[in-house]
């Protein structure tokens, strides 16, 4: 019976040991490190919680974790919205080449972000392909959009926008194909047309889906760096900068470690908190369903 009991968290034993390895400890150690007053070398001090104190009363932190918070909306909101649409579509419409609209569209997910960085960097240059194509309709304009701190965010956000709208889409259209032709035809008896099909059938089908979709982007939201590294370094000023880059410039640019392990502390409970909350509505609205 001892070994019937054991041999389950025998099989787990190993899996947990990568986990607490590999995430589990360094979490850890950057909760410790948030503590104290440190450089990155040499001797440190003991703080306790000054640090998160002064997170507070930090405007730079307080800007970064509001840019997030709007990023949101690009990464995940509009992105969904799109995406139910597309998916109802091409769920509903016989489209020829559905594979190749699915590579597509996924395609912006597979390629280094790095490059995603530069090529659209370039499209926001004062004489890049964003203006031109605006002087085709008859707005001339030499903007920079990158530079321009009430417009650099925005421009930040619509690069998410496309990174993770064929993500969403996929997402939704496989929970899509798995609806019964059954209930649609249920719903058309009754005299149903498409709209009321859509918010009838299709959505309440897809919840699973949508719940998941929305914590993958916006885990992306909250934790986009390497994007707004390569776009804008967090400027103009404090325009596009972010929680996670916010950790590189106080770790390695400031020699701020025990501000920097803040950040990520708080930046980790934030994701954390946002998505528990996202995923009980999911589950509270299924279960009232």
């Amino acid at each position: 019976m001892v070994r019937n009991r054991t041999t389950p968290y025998l099989y787990l034993l190993p899996a947990f040991l990568v986990y607490g390895l590999f995430l589990l400890y360094p979490v850890a150690r950057t909760a410790q490190f948030s503590l104290f007053d440190w450089p990155g070398f040499g001797p440190s001090t003991f703080v306790g919680f000054e640090n998160y104190a002064d997170l507070l009363e930090d405007g730079r932190f307080i800007t970064a974790i509001g840019n997030a918070l709007y990023l949101i909306l690009f990464y995940s909101v509009l992105p969904l919205l799109v995406g139910l649409v597309l998916a109802a579509t091409l769920r509903r419409g016989q489209v020829r080449g559905m594979g190749i609209y699915r590579v597509l569209i996924f395609l912006p997910q597979v390629i280094a972000l790095v490059v995603v960085a530069v090529a659209w960097r370039q499209i926001y240059t004062p004489n890049g392909t964003l203006n031109q194509l605006l002087g085709l309709v008859g707005i001339e304009t030499d903007t920079g959009w990158l530079g321009v701190p009430e417009l650099a965010l925005s421009a930040v956000g619509i690069i998410g926008f496309w990174l993770e709208t064929g993500l969403v889409m996929l997402l939704l259209l496989a929970g899509m194909n798995r609806i019964p032709n059954d209930l649609y035809e249920a719903t058309r008896l009754d005299g149903a047309g498409p709209i009321s099909e859509f918010f009838a059938v299709t959505l309440p089908s897809v919840r699973g889906e949508i719940v998941t979709s929305m914590v993958l982007t916006i885990i992306a939201a909250l934790k986009t760096f390497d994007l707004v590294y390569m776009t804008t370094s967090g400027g103009p000023g404090t325009a596009t900068t972010v929680p996670s880059y916010e950790v590189y410039n106080r770790a390695f640019q400031l020699k701020e470690v025990g501000s920097a392990s803040a950040v990520a502390i708080v930046l980790t409970v934030l994701v954390f908190v946002i998505n528990i909350f996202v995923t009980r509505i999911g589950e509270e609205r299924k279960v009232t369903r």
